[in-house]
This record gives C-alpha cells, sequence and structure tokens, in this order.
C-alpha cells in the first residue's frame, strides 16, 4: 500500500509517501513541504498548495490520501487556513479517485509512538526509527505528514474490516425487514 500522508497548513503543507503493510517494514519513498508565502493573497497561496499536491500525486502515485483532521483550536484564523489546505488536498485526491481517510492529530501520534499527548519531538522521533532514517525530517510538518502514512498504513486493514462488517450487518438487516 502506497500512502500520501498530508498535514495541511497555508505556510507550510507537509506532504510525505510511505509505502508498506501493516506488521512488515514500512518505506520512505518521499518527503517534503508544499511552502506558500505568507504575505501572498489567499487565493494565490490555495493554488499554490493544489499544484504543490498535484505534483506529489503525479510523482508518486499513491492508493491512498491520508489526512490530518482539522480539530477547533482558539485561533480561528489558524483553523480556517489549516482547513482550507484540509480540503485542497481532499480535491485533489478525490478529482484522481483516490480514497481519502481523516486522521485526527491524537489518533496519528497514538499509532505511530503509543500516547496520544506525545508531543512533536517524540512523532519525529519514532518517525526516524520507523521509516529506519539516519534523523528526523524536518521541518516537522514533513515528520507528521509521515506519521499520517504511517498511522493509515496501520489502522486501515482494521477500519476496512469494520466497514465491510457494516455494510454486511446492514444487508442482513435489509433482507429480514
Amino acid at each position: 500500500m502506497r500512502v500520501l500522508g498530508v498535514d495541511p497548513g497555508l505556510t507550510r503543507c507537509g506532504v510525505g509517501v510511505v509505502e508498506g503493510v501493516a506488521g512488515r517494514p514500512l518505506t520512505m519513498v518521499g518527503v517534503g513541504v508544499v511552502r506558500t508565502p505568507a504575505d501572498a493573497d489567499l487565493g494565490h497561496r490555495l493554488v499554490g498548495i493544489e499544484r504543490g499536491i498535484e505534483q506529489w500525486l503525479d510523482e508518486h502515485r499513491p492508493e491512498f490520501v491520508a489526512v490530518e483532521r482539522v480539530f477547533s483550536q482558539h485561533n480561528v484564523s489558524t483553523v480556517m487556513g489549516t482547513a482550507q489546505a484540509s480540503a485542497v488536498a481532499m480535491l485533489c485526491a478525490s478529482r484522481r479517485g483516490i480514497p481519502v481517510a481523516l486522521h485526527t492529530p491524537s489518533e496519528v501520534k497514538a499509532a505511530v509512538t503509543g500516547s496520544g499527548r506525545a508531543d512533536k519531538a517524540q512523532v519525529g522521533a519514532m518517525v526516524t526509527r520507523l521509516l529506519r532514517l539516519d534523523a528526523p525530517p524536518r521541518p516537522a510538518d514533513a515528520a507528521d505528514a509521515l506519521a499520517l502514512a504511517i498511522c493509515h498504513i496501520w489502522r486501515a486493514p482494521a477500519q476496512n474490516r469494520l466497514q465491510q462488517a457494516v455494510a454486511a450487518h446492514r444487508t442482513l438487516k435489509g433482507r429480514t425487514a
């Protein structure tokens, strides 16, 4: 399974591609950051993010895209920018028919470090270890994107089984009604 992880942001949008399956060693295929100037017009920034994401999709051909689920923070303008960047990533993937999964920051931290309250340094250290890298990816947005991809690879089999069970239950329930 090849997954593009996206840590959305208007100034720095972390992107990372990981390949592998749950229970086996994972491989980093690529990591980076799509950057836009903080002083640019919002529309131009969103177009820049779109172009960057499209370039990653063209180059790495992921089977899935995992995006950090936007959660409420105290700074509304930060949340809005993150949500807008997140929507661009989801749109780019959906336009190509690539399934998109959303994972909360605490889900990602728990999957990668064992604690939903891990800090950025702990996430970076575990990403480095899990992908057998020489050093943590910089900036932290890049490491977070890889963590999203790892989380999805590890969680997808269980999520798929759950979705199949729900669908089977609905089918069975529909026959008895």
